[in-house]
């Protein structure tokens, strides 16, 4: 992975845990820079790589995976893979949502069957914060549409005129037996529910559209308030002053020689008055390359990069979208989302098991070195000089006792969660040089083995002591 830029480095102090007996300090902004840019993207095929990510940027250009290149957010619902994420957020900037297609190329349906007779829902997560995230849920917005094969590629965008979210995504309606894709939009406040859909975009004759976003440009830049990039035959672009006004076309961008790209995704430079379109080479598999200009209705402006002029990081990116952060947001993002080592923790009386879950059960199993037996060991959610045991494979899902059995579950940011998932890490009982886990709400009692099964047990025996004992190793 490309090694974090300066001012990440500035930023972040210390991401060291209890267990390697360094302090773990706050994350910090360099004073004079700016804050940075998130990405939310999909990575690739596969039930893993059709997941949500992150990554951040310093500048814009050069981009580093966040959570250690591993999923940010894995979807439990529909088709359990998702693809194209759009992080919204509010205008007031105390809610943000992801919307994504509900899609899971080769892992249960083919591209035939996803144009044809795919999932009509688009998967929602909400969070207040960025950093905790609900449950997705599965939103249906193209059952209203007679005939409506598929949703796919969601956006959404703050319309003033309407005091709501103008939600708007593609769905295949076949005409006379030829696949058309059209882009619909609703109106939605919450992405829960939302009006009947209504046509926003339709090509002539049989030509389809899929992807497009749209980018608000400051007065003073161009003749339109709002620039749509989408992806026809080639990417295109069309101005307007209302986002449900009348659309002009402006050009397009074969004059940069680029073909073969699709997921157009927008950013403003904070420092400049300059823009990224960032575009996905899907048919070289390639992911996001950007192209930049200092006004997006000028089809005759857009430029390539440099050689050298970015780098994309280590996972390949592909149709997402970017938010310019605040210096709250990207203090919150870097503190929860940055990387923290994988460990594992060994039994003592039984050293060849190690604490793992399964189906959501926690237990210690023989010689298991999978993410089902990994564990960030991350500040303890409910104090200072504690732990608490987040999932590698299930981010957001911790070690929480209930009725004095462990379970891996999903934080749901109550105090009584967070008190039940939060641990004293203290010298082992049965060897100072391991550790035991003092249970934060119920400090007689210790996390310990039964049976192979994790407890949380007063512990008064020999062989007490050495179940509750365990080594964080990696």
């Amino acid at each position: 992975m490309r090694t974090l830029l300066p001012r990440l480095a500035a930023i972040l102090i210390a991401a060291c845990l209890l267990f390697t007996s360094q302090a773990l300090a706050a994350p910090e902004r360099a004073a004079a820079a700016d804050p940075g840019y998130l990405m939310t993207h999909f990575i690739g095929e596969g039930s893993n790589g059709q997941q949500i990510y992150f990554s951040y940027s310093t500048d814009g250009l050069n981009w580093t995976e966040l959570n250690g290149g591993g999923i940010a957010l894995r979807s439990t619902v529909g088709t359990k893979g998702v693809r194209d994420p759009a992080l919204v957020r509010s205008p007031n900037g105390d809610k943000y949502w992801i919307i994504a297609t509900d899609l899971c190329i080769s892992c249960g349906q083919n591209w035939e069957a996803a144009v044809y007779n795919g999932s009509r829902n688009l998967v929602v997560w909400e969070s207040t914060d960025l950093i905790n995230w609900s449950e997705p849920w599965l939103l249906n917005v193209a059952g209203a549409i007679p005939d409506g094969r598929n949703a796919w590629a969601p956006e959404a965008i703050w319309d003033p005129a309407t005091n709501d979210y103008v939600l708007y995504w593609a769905t295949n309606k076949p005409v006379n037996g030829v696949k058309k894709h059209r882009i619909y939009y609703a109106h939605t406040s919450d992405f829960r529910s939302i009006t009947t859909p209504q046509i926003y975009i339709e090509r002539p004759g049989t030509e389809e559209i899929i992807d497009s976003q749209i980018v608000e440009v400051p007065a003073g830049v161009g003749n339109y308030r709002y620039v749509r990039a989408s992806r026809d035959s080639q990417i295109t672009l069309e101005g307007s002053n209302s986002i449900l006004g009348t659309w002009t076309p402006l050009g397009n961008l074969s004059g940069t020689g680029i073909t073969g790209v699709e997921g157009p995704m927008w950013m403003k430079f904070r420092d400049r008055n300059e823009w990224a379109l960032y575009l996905d080479q899907y048919a070289s598999g390639r992911g996001y390359m950007p192209v930049t200009t200092t006004d997006p209705s000028a089809s005759g402006t857009y430029r390539l990069p440099a050689s050298g002029s970015y780098n994309m990081g280590v996972t390949k990116k592909r149709h997402g979208s970017i938010l310019n952060l605040t210096a709250a947001e990207e203090s919150r993002v870097l503190a929860r989302w940055s990387d923290i080592p994988a460990k594992r923790l060994q039994s003592f009386n039984f050293q060849d098991r190690y604490v793992r879950h399964a189906n959501f059960d926690v237990r210690i199993d023989q010689n298991i070195t999978g993410p089902d037996a990994q564990f960030r060991l991350r500040p303890g959610l409910a104090g200072s000089g504690t732990v608490s045991f987040e999932s590698v494979n299930y981010r957001g899902y911790f070690l929480r006792h209930a009725n004095n059995d462990f379970q891996l579950v999903r934080n749901d940011g109550t105090a009584q969660f967070a008190a039940d998932a939060t641990f004293r890490q203290v010298a082992g009982l049965a060897d100072s040089t391991w550790s035991s886990f003092q249970s934060y709400n119920h400090p007689d009692r210790y996390i310990r083995h039964y049976a192979y099964y994790l407890k949380l047990d007063p512990i008064t025996t020999a062989t007490g002591r050495s179940d509750a004992t365990f080594r964080v190793t990696n």
